[in-house]
């Protein structure tokens, strides 16, 4: 594209190109061309993402650690509350025969009581496992991606 500029003479005013502008160098003034930054560019951003998956790998190693102390801490706990009710029943059972019921009827009643809560519970875990569902979304997406896996080339 070129350009003109009037400049007035004796007569009137001529009409004279403009001087071309130059064409855009693809060197930059420090002397990197456009792809070497493109280059440099992509080279930071890999460096950028490595760094991002040590940091990540480095915090979850410290939470990793942490759930699984937490999670040895409550197994612990519940050893000892198991402990616990064992000598729970057996001052239940001591306490019924204190009140004049023979031992041998004093455990049995800790015995079936022992047998109720258990059924109970069972009950209420197999209503709970019932309502349990398949993860519908799930499955969905990961049958689009095996079949998206096996032609990449057709969208649905």
């Amino acid at each position: 594209m070129t350009s003109t500029s009037s400049q007035p003479t004796g007569n009137g005013t001529v009409s004279t190109p403009a001087p071309a502008q130059r064409p855009q160098s693809t060197v930059e003034p420090d002397g990197e061309s456009v792809g070497e930054l493109v280059k440099d560019a992509s080279t930071h951003l890999s460096t950028l993402i490595r760094s991002e998956i040590e940091l990540a790998k480095t915090e979850l190693i410290g939470t990793v650690k942490r759930a699984g102390i937490s999670i040895a801490l409550f197994v612990v706990a519940g050893a000892i509350v198991l402990y616990a009710l064992t000598f729970g029943f057996i001052s239940y059972g001591a306490g019924l025969e204190s009140v004049g019921l023979a031992a041998s009827y004093s455990f049995a009643i800790v015995f079936g009581t022992l047998l109720l809560l258990a059924g109970v519970l069972a009950y209420v875990g197999l209503r709970l496992i019932k309502r349990v569902g398949k993860p519908e979304r799930t499955l969905s997406t990961v049958k689009d991606t095996a079949a998206w896996a096996k032609h990449p080339t057709k969208t649905n």
